[in-house]
């Protein structure tokens, strides 16, 4: 109940209904039969309405949820034999940034993300999913390594921001972010990135220049979150749900101003009502992708991806 957003309310109370009317069939002579299955028509048929209908503000929010998959998530199911790798060899090991290595249908791959906590106690401990500079020099560190060995980097994305604390910022946070944007450009190995909840501004980009990047269908990927556009345009947060509509942040938007490849779909609500069943359409992505940019040299993937990230924000002269 805590965790039902504003526009799922009426799918709640048709459940609700549903679940009553079977409580009172099992438990009375009355067969409800004919009921239940007109209210269940109705939901399925409330839920596609609802689904296929969402504002760009309703989309940030499905991103946010807190049901829905982390990082980690879709390590546990995707990699066999993975082994986490910790800590930058310079000031710490940051918590909000994990990263290691395994095997994704046999073929070895380095696979790093951000993560998120599911109660209050974790989400300290990984500080929100914001990452400090620590935690861009661990990603540079396993990017560095999985180039060395030839192996295909994967990131995964989900993060408001890279953390804009003082301490953060005296250890060099934009200077982190702006020598992985520099470094990543170079990798001579197949790179993809997946936006798989919040895509944040440079906490996104620090591990984000990638040969394909993918959205996941209810994710987003933003320069600014709503709440901060809409504090700097409005000086009102509460036009966080026009701001999300202005940002083009959507992953449908995304992919026809040609910022992303792709789009990963999910089941009928969201990520958190089919792990699974999202993880294996992110496997397909993956293998696909992976296939056709092993195909490519050293030199055309560097060359390709330079070119691919210098011809976005042109401006179009009439």
């Amino acid at each position: 109940m805590a965790h039902i957003l504003d526009f799922e309310k009426p799918i709640l109370d048709l459940e609700s209904k549903i679940s009553d009317l079977k409580n009172l069939s099992q438990a009375g002579p009355v067969d409800l039969q004919q009921e239940i299955k007109k209210l269940e028509t109705k939901l399925l048929e409330v839920k596609e309405h609802t689904y296929s209908r969402l504002t760009p503000w309703q989309r940030v929010q499905i991103a946010r949820h807190p049901k829905r998959p982390y990082a980690m998530d879709y390590i546990r199911i995707l990699l066999t034999d993975f082994e986490e790798i910790y800590g930058d060899r310079a000031f710490a090991d940051d918590k909000a940034l994990v990263g290691g290595f395994g095997y994704l249908d046999g073929k070895r791959v380095c696979v790093m993300g951000h993560q998120k906590g599911r109660d209050a106690k974790e989400n300290i401990f990984r500080n929100f999913g914001s990452a400090h500079p620590e935690g861009y020099r661990k990603a540079m560190r396993l990017m560095k390594l999985a180039e060395k060995f030839g192996i295909p980097i994967i990131c995964l994305i989900d993060t408001p921001g890279a953390y804009p604390g003082v301490g953060a910022e005296e250890r060099g946070q934009a200077n982190m972010i702006a020598l992985n944007l520099r470094e990543m450009t170079d990798l001579r190995v197949p790179t993809m990135a997946f936006v798989i909840g919040e895509g944040g501004s440079g906490g996104a980009l620090g591990i984000g220049v990638t040969d394909r990047v993918f959205v996941l269908e209810n994710a987003y990927y933003s320069v600014i979150s709503p709440e901060g556009c809409a504090a700097i345009l409005w000086k009102d947060h509460k036009k966080a749900p026009e701001a999300a509509a202005a940002l083009k942040l959507t992953a449908k938007d995304l992919l026809q101003l040609g910022i992303i490849d792709g789009i990963v779909r999910e089941p009928l609500g969201g990520a958190h009502f089919g792990l699974e069943l999202t993880a294996q359409e992110i496997k397909k992505t993956i293998l696909k992708s992976l296939a056709e940019l092993s195909e490519k040299s050293e030199d055309t993937l560097v060359s390709e991806r330079y070119e691919k990230y210098r011809g976005m924000g042109q401006v179009a002269e009439q």
